[in-house]
């Protein structure tokens, strides 16, 4: 076919736009769009190459300490997920297998909480845990208003109220919100560091939707006494009559507990702990978000919360609040189960806790630092300086120190009631090998003597450089 020169160099002119390298286009010198559509369309591989340039000067996943959520899993678990992004997991009809995967799933993690076998279990899969939450903290409300009403209470005299630690996440004060709840927070403390078996009750009245118990605090990895909870709570409800349930937030704990601590009491082995959350995409291995939701038995999932949704020709209940999202975290949830086995999550979680303790161990050689959690719960270790440590640095320069070498390690308060105690905190995820926790530890000790043979001088607030440099928060 012929063509004619003007036609012949337009052609050229495309390709050498789609082919010329990213730094020689005239897209890649231009101003990202960041308010309105730009007019002209882009190459597919050069908005890609640039969209990964603004990404360059974010931090690495690999070395984000703070973060609980996965930050790596196996090729193939990225390949059979990134295949299944289109699958909708709210379609049941149109994906059938899907489905059954995500009840495959429910149906596991149930019998890893030891579900009991004359009850008859519901659960599902949510966009992580904070969805999971409002779901079991709505049930609680749903069934303490029809209980509240036979036992003849005025729902309207007061607001009903959710009895949890100060050590929340905050999904549960939105939840609060949302819903017109109250939130009585049962105050950490020194000789408390999870949730106050000694006055739990005292927050406890008619108005009362549930407590709260949180395996794995966000702040300190500790797992609140469910066991004891739950004797305090049904000596409670055979005085009163008032049956106030449990529900467990196992965001950390729940896919890591089973494994390590399986003779821990906590689940619904025992007898009040009516529903249980956990996030998959934290000890349960899947890149975020994926969470699930489990009920020990139908009848603490009031009705109304239940729908119904087409599915083989039938009605299949559905219960979360999200609707379209996603099925890939599902099937690469399901990719674990099947890939790991007990035997595998229990050795990965083995080894994660043997890296929590030697970062511990270390950190206890440098003599700098108090140990709030080693490891022996979730695998996360955090820290305060000593009272005489004698330093004029702080954790929150330490924290600045390490980031220069690539480590997100956050430094904060603890929550109300213990605010003036900084701690510094890392999580061990399974990609944390313990060459990694060495190089960590390696930079940290380097950081403490930079600090250390730093000339810093303070004047009011601000910190000001004398020579060398100086650091600001």
């Amino acid at each position: 076919m012929l063509f004619s020169r003007q036609e012949e160099e337009k052609e050229k002119k495309i390709k050498d736009i789609h082919t010329t390298k990213v730094f020689g286009t005239e897209d890649s010198d231009s101003i990202l769009p960041k308010y309105k559509l730009k007019k002209k369309s882009m190459d597919p591989d050069l908005a890609y190459r640039v969209i990964k340039d603004e990404l360059l000067d974010e931090g690495s996943a690999r070395l984000n300490l703070a973060t609980f959520c996965q930050t790596y899993m196996e090729p193939a678990a990225v390949k059979i997920m990134s295949e299944t992004l289109e699958k909708n997991a709210i379609d049941k009809s149109e994906y059938p297998q899907t489905t059954d995967l995500e009840n495959r799933c429910v149906n596991m993690i149930a019998d890893l909480w030891n579900a009991p076998k004359d009850m008859e279990f519901i659960g599902t899969s949510t966009v992580g845990s904070s969805e999971a939450c409002m779901l079991g903290g709505l049930a609680m409300k749903f069934s303490w208003r029809e209980w509240a009403k036979t036992f003849g209470l005025n729902i309207n005299a007061q607001r009903p109220n959710l009895v949890i630690s100060s050590g929340f996440q905050v999904c549960w004060e939105k939840f609060c919100v949302y819903w017109d709840i109250d939130m009585r927070l049962v105050p950490l403390d020194e000789e408390h560091m999870s949730l106050n078996m000694d006055t739990i009750l005292d927050y406890v009245d008619d108005y009362t939707i549930g407590i709260v118990a949180i395996m794995g605090i966000t702040y300190t990895g500790k797992y609140d006494d469910v066991e004891k909870l739950d004797a305090l709570v049904e000596a409670h409800n055979q005085k009163t009559g008032h049956q106030i349930p449990i529900h467990v937030d196992a965001a950390s704990g729940g896919m890591f507990a089973p494994f390590i601590h399986p003779d821990l009491k906590w689940d619904f082995r025992l007898k009040n702990v009516i529903s249980i959350n956990t996030s998959g995409h934290k000890y349960g291995l899947v890149y975020p978000g994926v969470g699930w939701v489990i009920w020990k038995d139908k009848k603490y999932l009031p009705a109304e919360l239940i729908f119904s949704v087409s599915y083989l020709g039938g009605d299949l209940p559905t219960i979360a609040i999200n609707f379209s999202r996603s099925a890939s975290q599902i099937i690469g949830q399901y990719f674990n189960f099947l890939s790991y086995g007990f035997d595998g999550y229990q050795e990965i979680h083995q080894r994660t806790r043997e890296v929590a303790r030697y970062i511990a161990n270390e950190l206890m050689a440098i003599g700098l630092f108090d140990i709030y959690n080693n490891g022996d719960n979730i695998p996360i270790v955090c820290w305060k300086m000593k009272a005489d440590a004698n330093r004029e640095w702080s954790l929150y320069d330490l924290a600045d120190r390490v980031r220069m070498n690539g480590w997100q390690v956050p430094a904060y308060p603890l929550p109300a009631n213990m605010t003036d105690i900084i701690i510094q905190r890392v999580v061990i995820r399974q990609d944390l090998s313990m060459q990694l926790a060495e190089l960590f530890i390696n930079d940290l000790k380097e950081g403490i003597h930079e600090l250390d043979n730093a000339r810093v001088i303070v004047y009011g607030n601000a910190i000001k450089d004398k020579g060398t440099y100086g650091f600001t928060h």
